[in-house]
């Protein structure tokens, strides 16, 4: 039975790709050899099914449909391994970065530091959760596979999509250590611009709308076609991530807005206000930016900085630059309806956001 869904409103695929990680995970309850251990799983279990925009599965879905797919639960158990994929990522970022929280809850590292106190253990409870923490991360990675190469769909289609998938996880890898290094040092805007593109961009819109229209069936030309609309878009959603990292409200983002200051994370909108400043903005930039120990006082500073430089202001323009360049690509593309509608309307909710 086709099931229909209304493409300016995504809540019908959320609860669907919900459905079908809710059952995978089912699958690897605990007494399985593969299952990571009652704790993990639960663990893991609340992480995944706990909120999220579910942009990669529903991008990778409407690529699907766009080039001639039919809907069913092969493409949704597809589109949903790579939430799988996104867990991984979250949870390997926030032990980078040292985030505590995550969508509003403590992050996958915290909870295993937690349980650590709680039970009394021997040993660093910090250590010990960035450990178990990391073990999750590489499980849901591992998890992400098999979800996706047991969806149901032919060898063929999931050879064409696996091409891609695999091109995704080694970008985001070398996306993040460019991110590792960048906070090292004082990047460039360039620089950001190239952690962007690796570690978000292609993962979270090129790849996953690529690997839909690649399990389709679509002409190479026309996968790769697909990047003109998922680059500067996926550019745009990382850009806006970058500003609600400082600028957001916790109470609406569900995460601090003083961690990408206190890691020093070096973003576009970081690096366009070292570049802008004045000496002495300049210098309390340096003393600032990357404190450990950086309270909102501190924070406030900074954005004070920032705005006087109108770098704030720089990145909305390039934020809508982006947008109205992945818009003008996706009109150019040779896709169906409603899926084209879908991406237009995806593409507004991923730049035009709070959270």
């Amino acid at each position: 039975m086709t099931i229909t869904v209304v493409p300016t409103d995504p809540t019908l695929l959320r609860d669907r790709f919900d459905a079908a990680l809710a059952a995978f995970l089912r699958e690897r309850r605990p007494g399985r050899s593969d299952d990571g251990t009652p704790a993990v799983h639960a663990v893991l279990r609340r992480f995944v099914l706990a909120g999220g925009k579910r942009l990669r599965p529903l991008f990778c879905y409407w690529g699907w449909r766009g080039l001639g797919g039919p809907d069913g639960q092969p493409i949704v158990v597809a589109a949903a391994a790579l939430e799988l994929f996104h867990a991984f990522a979250l949870i390997h970022d926030d032990i980078l970065d040292g985030s505590d929280r995550r969508r509003g809850e403590p992050s996958v590292h915290r909870i295993f530091a937690d349980l650590h106190v709680r039970s009394g253990w021997r040993g660093d409870p910090e250590a010990y959760g960035r450990d178990a923490a990391l073990l999750c991360g590489d499980l849901c990675a591992t998890w992400s596979g098999q979800m996706f190469h047991g969806c149901g769909l032919d060898d063929e289609r999931i050879r064409r999509g696996h091409v891609l998938f695999t091109r995704m996880r080694a970008e985001v890898i070398a996306g993040e250590y460019l991110d590792v290094a960048g906070a090292a040092g004082a990047g460039s805007v360039a620089d950001a611009l190239t952690v962007i593109r690796l570690k978000t961009a292609r993962y979270t819109v090129t790849r996953p709308v690529q690997i839909g229209a690649a399990l389709a069936g679509a002409d190479p030309e026309v996968v790769a076609a697909l990047a003109d609309f998922g680059d500067p878009l996926g550019e745009a959603f990382q850009l806006r991530d970058d500003l609600l990292g400082v600028f957001g409200d916790p109470a609406v983002t569900g995460k601090s807005n003083l961690d990408d200051l206190r890691e020093g994370k070096s973003t576009v909108l970081l690096a366009l206000a070292r570049a802008g400043a004045d000496p002495a903005g300049a210098d309390r930039l340096r003393a600032l930016v990357g404190d450990p120990g950086l309270d909102q006082a501190g924070a406030d500073e900074v954005r004070g900085i920032i705005e006087a430089t109108g770098s704030r202001a720089a990145v909305e323009r390039m934020i809508r630059a982006r947008a109205d360049a992945a818009l003008a690509a996706l009109g150019g593309l040779p896709l169906t309806e409603p899926a084209r509608a879908a991406l237009a309307h995806l593409a507004a909710r991923a730049v035009d956001r709070r959270h």
